[in-house]
C-alpha cells in the first residue's frame, strides 16, 4: 500500500485487492456522509447569517451618521470654548464594564452582550459647571456618549456576524475539498481497482480453462 497523499486520507497507490476495494468503498461512504453533514451545517449557518447581516449593516450606517454629527458638534465646541474646556467635559473618567455571554451553535462560539449600562450623563455627573460649559460643549459630549453606546451595542453583533461568516467560509472550503478532491479521487481509485480485479479474474479464468484443456489432452 502506498504512502498517503497530503491530508486527504487517500493512498497514492494501492494493491488491487478486494480488501482495498472494500476499504475504498467504505471510505467513500464516510466521505459522502461527511459532505452531507457539511451541507446541512452550511445551510444552517446561511440561515443564521442572513437575519444578522441586515441589522449589522444598518448599525454600521447609524454609527457613521452619529460619528459625523458628533465630530461636527466637537468642532463647534472647540470653536466656542477651546480645547481645554472641551476636554473637561469628559471628566471624570469612568471604567467601561460590559457583561458578555458565550453561545455555541453548530460548533461556533459567538459572544452576546447580556447587559449594556446607560452611557449618557448630565451636567451633574460631569466635573463641569453649567455656566462655563455652554450648550455647544454639552451637545458634543452627549453626541459622543451616544456614539459610544452605539459602538458597544454593535460590538457583539459584529463579532457574531464575523464568527458565523468565518464558520460558513470554513464549512464551504471543507465541503469543496470533499466534493471536488477527496470523493473524485476515491471514486477513481474504486474504478481502477475494480477494473484490475475484473481483469485478474478474466486472466485466472482463461488460465484455468487452458489448464483444463491441457489436462484433457494429457489424458488422451
Amino acid at each position: 500500500m502506498g504512502a498517503p497523499t497530503g491530508g486527504t486520507g487517500v493512498t497514492a497507490r494501492a494493491a488491487p485487492t478486494r480488501a482495498e476495494l472494500l476499504r475504498a468503498r467504505r471510505l467513500l461512504e464516510r466521505v459522502d456522509r461527511g459532505a452531507e453533514l457539511l451541507r446541512r451545517k452550511r445551510e444552517a449557518l446561511v440561515r443564521t447569517l442572513v437575519p444578522l447581516a441586515r441589522p449589522a449593516a444598518e448599525a454600521r450606517r447609524a454609527i457613521g451618521e452619529t460619528a459625523t454629527a458628533a465630530y461636527r458638534a466637537e468642532l463647534d465646541a472647540l470653536a466656542v470654548h477651546g480645547a481645554g474646556s472641551v476636554a473637561a467635559t469628559g471628566w471624570p473618567a469612568r471604567p467601561i464594564d460590559v457583561e458578555l455571554e458565550v453561545q455555541r451553535m453548530w460548533g461556533v462560539t459567538v459572544p452576546v452582550v447580556s447587559d449594556l449600562p446607560a452611557w449618557e450623563r448630565g451636567l451633574a455627573a460631569r466635573s463641569t459647571a453649567p455656566g462655563p460649559t455652554g450648550p455647544a460643549a454639552f451637545e458634543a459630549a452627549n453626541r459622543f456618549e451616544a456614539l459610544l453606546a452605539q459602538l458597544l451595542d454593535a460590538v457583539a453583533r459584529e463579532a457574531r456576524v464575523r464568527a458565523v461568516s468565518a464558520a460558513l467560509s470554513r464549512a464551504s472550503r471543507q465541503l469543496h475539498t470533499l466534493e471536488q478532491r477527496v470523493a473524485p479521487e476515491l471514486a477513481a481509485r474504486i474504478a481502477t481497482t475494480a477494473r484490475a480485479l475484473d481483469e485478474r479474474d478474466r486472466e485466472d479464468q482463461t488460465r484455468l480453462r487452458n489448464l483444463r484443456r491441457t489436462a484433457r489432452r494429457a489424458e488422451r
